[in-house]
């Protein structure tokens, strides 16, 4: 009979080891097949950030966050990037999400929004760099019929459209350039017409792409018009020449008429990183990319405006990127040369 307990405990004792070494072979292999997951998952997020770009780009119901929209679907549907379109508070206050922000490698702006910086940063021209000149965006001063000049605005109420704006940013500092001191508002512009309808109020400035509806769909009485603005020295570091005509605003334009203007570039922008950088190698891969694809933007399906971007379009105030100049001068010899 003791023979037989021992018997028993000793083969309990071996049973257990047995089962205990089992365990310990499995909760090796489960390790063994959770580091390799972990690995595998680490090399993917690896792979994922390195070729990551985030792009400012603006309002939600703004033209720049659907430019950056789209480009990042040009982008990433080639699988060697992965754009990320940011929604901010509009091209203006992006140059400040491109200085500082972490992760916005690249934004879009407006050319003259960098006048803002010069005091804070005194080296900004050499900080940004542009990328691509996207679209213009047109001065429009739309005056009642008892305003002719812009001198005649002098002291008068003249809206901007809310903050955050374009208008409500470029619209005063044109106005100080022409050294015209109006007495401003910045409500929303729908208000603001109906205002300037009632004699409330003498002007409306717009900063955007022309034409505009409500210029085009409004009824509006005689001597409703817009005001020329000339370019000249005084707006050569941040804006271009542009006109309003009457294909533009038939309605209050004759045809054949051209009324002088500026624009405002809204810009495609970079910081001017290293280019030893691993920040710049993701910016000069977003290039290639973008410039390397850009006829699809020109297709059906997307906005209509990217058929009158120019890819060497220059942009007033900055450098261009380098990568984006080495590709278009790569481009320029091709071309010259004859290869397909």
């Amino acid at each position: 009979m003791v023979v037989f307990v021992r018997l028993v405990l000793v083969v309990s004792i071996l049973l257990f080891a047995m089962s205990d070494l089992t365990s310990a072979r499995s909760r090796r292999s489960a390790d063994d097949v959770l580091g390799t997951q972990r690995a595998a998952e680490m090399e993917i997020r690896d792979q994922v950030n390195a070729w990551s770009v985030g792009l400012a780009g603006g309002l939600l119901e703004g033209a720049p966050i659907r430019f950056a929209t789209e480009m990042a679907r040009i982008v990433n549907d080639n699988g060697q990037m992965h754009v990320l379109p940011i929604v901010t508070r509009g091209p203006t206050e992006n140059v400040n999400d491109l200085l500082y922000l972490k992760g916005v490698d690249v934004a879009i702006i407006n050319s003259d929004s960098l006048e803002e910086y010069k005091s804070q940063v005194p080296q900004i021209q050499q900080r940004i760099v542009y990328i691509l000149n996207l679209f213009p965006s047109e001065l429009h001063i739309f005056v009642r019929p008892e305003i002719h000049t812009l001198a005649d605005l002098a002291g008068k109420k003249v809206n901007f459209n809310t903050q955050g704006t374009a208008a409500a940013y470029s619209g005063p500092l044109i106005f100080s350039r022409l050294g015209i001191d109006v007495d401003k508002t910045f409500i929303p512009h729908p208000a603001a017409l109906e205002l300037m309808k009632r004699g409330e109020i003498a002007a409306v400035v717009f900063v955007t792409t022309k034409p505009v509806d409500a210029f085009v769909k409004g009824k509006w009485g005689d001597g409703f018009k817009f005001l020329p603005v000339e370019y000249g020295p005084k707006f050569e570091d941040y804006y271009l020449s542009s006109y309003l005509e009457a294909t533009d605003y038939p309605g209050l334009i004759a045809k054949g008429e051209r009324i002088a203007t500026i624009s405002v570039p809204t810009i495609l922008a970079a910081f001017n990183w290293r280019p030893d950088s691993p920040r710049y190698r993701r910016v000069a891969r977003f290039v290639d990319e973008l410039f390397g694809h850009f006829d699809r933007l020109r297709s059906p399906g997307f906005d209509a405006k990217w058929k009158d971007v120019n890819l060497s379009e220059r942009a007033p105030g900055l450098e261009r990127f380098r990568a984006a100049q080495e590709w278009l001068n790569r481009y320029a010899t091709t071309k010259q040369s004859g290869d397909p």
